[in-house]
């Protein structure tokens, strides 16, 4: 199984399992666009393709022709295979293109920008280079270059290969908008926005040294800030019927890859799990993930777990969960619990105007693979799409890393009232500031008792001067949670936790949840480590409810 293999050549040449995805090469020639940008989610197959195109393309790799031998593109007429390995091609990868600082992404670029110089290297002993081609390019091979060199390195690198084969140059750049989003994170990004524009910029606009290329990310940066200028682009996002099948497998790739091992009765789990995603008009399973499971399954293990949930970055999403409001929190809950909303999308993602509109967090959700399209609404010259989780891999992620954001956001608010109300007995008080609380937290499954203990436990923590410990073994049974003074002579607390069924049931409840306190023997054994004063609150929850009794 190729987990994490994305060298197209290492998958082939070692014999890894292998998705025949090569046809891809012949629709973007039959269809051919000179600047073609394809964005799809994390861990969906863009660095495998842009390797494979490499590796067909590269007149460096002549060697590795073999490589396609037997597969789809191999069986095509000559026309096809009059292509390969005919062009020089440059590569680059914008992955690792970060840093807290401009200054320290900058060095990253450098030296991805270096690194593909030192394999073109061979251009320094060619006659037709003039003394000052000659020194630029030592200077950006050995990232000695200045900034305004380096801005202009792609378009200069393309001269130089079509001038040495008398052949136009094919360019690949894979992951191009991670050095803009980390920059967006870390406060400087105007200046990477600018860098990028000028680096793309003349090599991709009408340069008569590019014969096309190929630029893969997982969202589309607004044409205004990073593509001024290119009119050549042409974007296939996953709203595109186009190319739709290269990106992620399809249901019957999955069905002849668990048949090659022997594992096809785990078909329904792997679909229940792992698919659900329409690109344009294919539904598709995600890759990693489905590869992953497969290597566990071979294992042994067939559990199958969430494992793209590590894979892509969250911050933005993040950011947007800081400032939602109630309304968001429910579409969130109401997405959870199966159903579907209906949002406006938009593709263009401009980073300057991220935080002023809420609608941008269903643009990240959707385009980074959280939600997918049920069915697209067209009324006049608005369209709106039919959203909802894809999948239960990505409905964990909701449980248990969204509905966690929003809990921090209520950790770092000051609920400093809540605990003066806990020491002053009051119990209205506890009920209201509780209740007030929980309308900002994600909930769907509202009956689970271990929801409401987490989210207490949560808020209780940052309390001045007191541990708080909750489940432990105490007396005759496990208490939820003891709020426990630094100090014995002050006084200690026990919070017992009851559900109700109903809202007329919750002051049963509170009952209950006293008398379990008493039953339980509960206080025994704070009396033996010295307290002698010490609050029994019995709380009970029904949804958003909360009531509070004292003893």
């Amino acid at each position: 199984m190729p987990t994490g293999v994305d060298d197209f050549g290492k998958l082939l040449t070692y014999n890894f399992y292998y998705i025949d995805k090569t046809m891809f090469i012949k629709e973007l020639l039959d269809d051919f666009s000179e600047v073609n940008l394809f964005t799809r989610p994390r861990r969906f197959g863009k660095s495998l393709n842009i390797s494979m195109f490499q590796y067909f393309f590269d007149n460096l790799f002549t060697q590795e022709s073999s490589v396609f031998e037997g597969l789809a593109i191999s069986k095509e007429d000559d026309y096809y295979k009059s292509y390969q390995n005919q062009f020089p091609v440059i590569k680059f990868s914008l992955k690792g293109a970060e840093g807290l600082t401009f200054e320290a992404a900058l060095q990253k670029l450098k030296t991805i920008i270096a690194s593909e110089f030192k394999r073109h290297d061979y251009l320094l002993e060619v006659a037709d280079l003039d003394e000052d081609e000659r020194r630029t390019y030592q200077e950006i091979k050995g990232k000695t270059a200045d900034l305004v060199t380096f801005e202009e390195s792609l378009k200069f690198l393309s001269d130089l290969l079509c001038q040495h084969y008398n052949k136009k140059v094919i360019i690949l750049i894979d992951e191009y908008d991670v050095p803009i989003q980390k920059a967006y994170k870390n406060g400087y990004y105007e200046p990477m926005v600018s860098f990028i524009r000028n680096f793309f910029g003349d090599a991709l606009k009408s340069n008569p040294s590019l014969f096309f290329s190929v630029i893969t990310g997982c969202l589309r940066v607004s044409k205004e800030s990073i593509f001024t200028g290119i009119n050549n682009l042409d974007v296939m996002s996953i709203t595109s019927n186009r190319y739709s099948e290269y990106f992620g497998f399809t249901e019957d790739e999955v069905l002849e890859l668990l048949n090659y091992y022997k594992l096809g009765d785990f078909m329904a789990q792997i679909r229940q799990w792992y698919n659900g995603y329409l690109f344009g008009d294919s539904f598709v399973y995600n890759p990693w993930s489905v590869i992953k499971f497969l290597d566990e399954l071979r294992s042994g293990n067939e559990h199958p777990q969430s494992y793209w949930a590590n894979t892509s970055s969250n911050d933005i999403v993040r950011s947007l969960i800081d400032i939602s409001d109630l309304k968001t929190k429910e579409e969130i809950e109401h997405l959870m619990q199966g159903g579907v909303i209906t949002k406006q999308i938009k593709e263009d993602i401009v980073y300057a105007e991220i935080l002023n509109q809420m609608n941008n967090l269903w643009n990240f959700l959707y385009f980074t693979g959280y939600l997918k399209k049920v069915r697209s609404i067209h009324v006049g010259i608005q369209t709106t799409f039919e959203l909802k989780i894809p999948n239960n891999e990505v409905l964990y992620i909701f449980e248990n890393h969204i509905s966690e954001w929003f809990e921090d956001k209520i950790k770092v608010k000051n609920i400093q009232d809540l605990y003066g109300l806990i020491i002053a007995k009051d119990t209205q008080g506890i009920e209201y500031e509780i209740s007030k609380n929980l309308l900002e937290v994600i909930s769907y499954m509202d009956s689970a008792e271990n929801f409401y203990h987490g989210f207490l436990s949560g808020i209780l923590r940052s309390m001045d001067n007191y541990q708080i410990k909750s489940n432990r073994e105490t007396g005759n049974g496990r208490s939820d949670i003891f709020i426990l003074p630094n100090f014995y002579k002050k006084q200690a607390y026990i919070i017992e936790i009851k559900i109700a069924k109903t809202a007329a049931d919750l002051e049963k409840k509170c009952n209950e949840a006293l008398a379990q306190i008493d039953e339980k023997g509960y206080i025994e054994e704070l009396i033996l480590e010295g307290y002698t004063d010490v609050v029994k609150y019995g709380m009970a929850f029904y949804k958003k409810m909360c009531r509070v009794k004292m003893a």
